[in-house]
């Protein structure tokens, strides 16, 4: 049984995703100077430099608006510490295993995909919206599911729930 602290692991989330903004808006900036620089003047009608840079510009502003808000809702997230017996929700760290060994996810808002380590133990954050998500929501400890990887199907079980 391994012990968790799911508040550090939250944090390293959210300092991940800090680092995340901050590349993007540097590169939202550079796109910007590149867009509206003297030199990014259109010479011909096909020269489409400052519009493409336009276009880059305004994608990674978006996408910085995303990462804040993903910062934003990790913040609010409530992750106590719950009953080993509970189900699993948002804010949740499960621990899958097969015969192949284990693998231990956190159920976040947004950001699926990102790994954290914690404990010598890598944390793969995945949302309610991806297809493990969907089999993981209301699960609780000693579950079984069925997952497709590499074209296989894999029973899993719900090792631990906090």
């Amino acid at each position: 049984m391994y012990i968790f602290q799911k508040r550090v692991i939250l944090e390293q989330i959210v300092q991940k995703l800090i680092n995340e903004r901050e590349l993007l808006f540097r590169a939202a900036r550079a796109a910007h100077f590149e867009a509206t620089d003297e030199q990014s003047k259109a010479e011909n009608k096909y020269d489409t430099r400052g519009l493409e840079a336009s276009y880059l510009a305004r994608g990674q502003a978006r996408k910085v608006k995303e990462v804040e808000q993903a910062i934003e809702e990790f913040r609010e997230l409530d992750v106590r510490e719950m009953d080993p017996t509970g189900s699993v929700q948002l804010g949740t760290l499960v621990q899958l295993t097969n015969a192949k060994g284990e693998s231990l996810y956190f159920l976040g808002p947004r950001a699926g995909g990102m790994e954290v380590e914690h404990e010598g133990h890598e944390i793969l954050v995945i949302t309610p919206q991806s297809p493990l998500g969907q089999q993981l929501i209301g699960q609780r400890r000693g579950g079984r599911l069925k997952l497709e990887l590499g074209g296989a199907r894999q029973d899993f079980e719900v090792a631990g729930v906090w």
